[in-house]
């Protein structure tokens, strides 16, 4: 067994071994609506923000697979702590698509320092000598209050002269944003997903990146980060990054339902309700739900990694892929709503690991990297031969 492989392993345990603390921090975590302080540090110290790392800047570069795996054992104690960590931990993988300078900004004197990200393009951007000026409000950025850096989306007009804007990721210190606390959700609260606040930042062109660029996989720091890691499409990688967590959720729940409903009896008869064929058909259908997503999941990981060595990315099969991941969040929420309608009405109290596994899951689905019907619309329209027009593949 290779030095990697034991690694990995030991780095999946540790997030097993985090399961108990993370269920007993979820309450406080939802009523702070952060990751405390503490629990950052612990998956710090337990290197897991170093997987999708580049090595020059003390990362392990493992494969992705590490990094789905480590957040499904952490969403299994909390899914808002195992969702900020994916969420944080990909920006060190894109990192290594950046021009190499922006690397030495972020990490040059701290290879642990964090990143969050808010990519809609929302920005209002201004073009200047050595750079660009930034200015906008974005929402939905995960973990900011973790983070001393982040990356933001913005149009910029196309530089080939043709008409109409293209998507620009813009990297931003600390000093140049302010976080907006404006997190009052129904679900994932935890997550701290506030708003960023820039007013006339200047960015330098070595902190910027085409999302087309990265679409196409040739990126500036391709130049320096040559593993076969940093030539998986983007999209490939980030939208399985807020999908895979609520597998996770969709089982904790079902596990606790089962066994609160195991000899459970109904009030007005005194029969089992695990007797019940309907509740029993409910468990089947969830229980093949999981599998199949679970198949899927690690058949594409394998996929992507093999297509990353071989450098080979059909457009059709990309799309298949990103159609994938994108449907998962769906089918986790017709699980859980089934799940949830039988819970009875302790459910309906909060704290209750079900209800909190609906509103969480339901959060979920709200991302837009979640939302499948441009995915399968563009899927359909590409097996009937007319053209891709989906960037996030």
């Amino acid at each position: 067994m290779g030095a990697s492989s034991t690694l990995a392993q030991d780095l999946v345990q540790r997030a097993a071994d985090m399961i108990p603390v993370l269920r007993e921090r979820e309450a406080e975590t939802r009523r702070n609506g952060q990751v405390s302080d503490q629990t950052i540090q612990e998956f710090v110290d337990a290197g897991f923000y170093k997987v999708l790392q580049p090595k020059a800047y003390g990362g392990y570069e493992l494969s992705p697979k590490v990094y789905v795996d480590i957040a499904r054992q952490l969403a299994l104690g909390c899914m808002a702590s195992a969702w900020v960590y994916g969420v944080v931990a990909v920006h060190n993988w894109q990192m290594a698509l950046f021009d190499d300078r922006a690397a030495q900004d972020v990490w040059g004197a701290d290879n642990s320092v964090r990143i969050s990200s808010s990519y809609m393009p929302v920005g209002k951007v201004e073009r200047v000598e050595g750079g660009y000026r930034l200015s906008g409000r974005w929402a939905f950025s995960s973990g900011s209050h973790h983070c001393d850096w982040v990356i933001l989306g913005a149009n910029v007009t196309r530089e080939d002269g043709t008409p109409g804007v293209e998507p620009y990721n813009f990297l931003i210190p600390r000093a140049d944003y302010q976080i907006l606390k404006n997190w009052d959700v129904m679900g994932l609260q935890g997550t701290g997903s506030n708003d960023i606040l820039v007013e006339g930042a200047f960015v330098p062109e070595h902190r910027v990146i085409r999302e087309f660029d990265m679409f196409r996989m040739e990126c500036p720091g391709h130049a320096v980060n040559k593993s076969a890691l940093y030539r998986i499409p983007f999209a490939q990688v980030f939208n399985r990054t807020v999908s895979t967590t609520s597998l996770s959720t969709l089982q904790r729940a079902l596990d606790t339902f089962i066994e609160a409903t195991r000899e459970k009896r109904t009030t007005y008869t005194g029969q089992r309700i695990a007797g019940d064929s309907a509740i029993q058909e409910t468990i089947a259908e969830v229980k093949l739900t999981l599998d199949d997503l679970d198949m899927r999941l690690n058949r594409d990981l394998a996929e992507m990694v093999d297509r990353a060595e071989r450098n080979d990315w059909p457009l059709e099969r990309r799309a298949e892929l990103g159609a994938s991941t994108t449907s998962t969040v769906s089918r986790c929420v017709t699980a859980i709503d089934k799940i949830m309608l039988y819970s009875g009405g302790k459910a309906i109290y909060r704290g209750n690991v079900v209800q909190n596994a609906f509103l969480d899951i339901h959060t979920a689905r709200a991302h837009v990297a979640n939302n499948p019907v441009p995915y399968f619309r563009n899927l359909g329209a590409m097996s009937f031969g007319f053209p891709n027009d989906c960037l996030d593949l």
